[in-house]
């Protein structure tokens, strides 16, 4: 966990400038979903893990 965050550290991106600088719209519409995607992904990814050993622990006390 903490190499993740040294390495967010490193990686800053200023959403604002990229969308200052942005050429046009479609331009402004990637860099929100490639900023928000990740975490749709992640959450999505816990929410199935959480749900699967949820049924998987329910069945096996049965």
């Amino acid at each position: 966990m903490m190499i993740a965050s040294i390495i967010s550290l490193f990686q800053k991106v200023n959403i604002e400038e990229k969308m200052q600088n942005a050429p046009n719209k479609q331009y402004e519409i990637g860099v929100v979903i490639g900023t928000y995607l990740p975490f749709i992904v992640l959450i999505i990814i816990a929410y199935t893990t959480y749900f699967y050993f949820k049924r998987k622990e329910k069945n096996k006390t049965e």
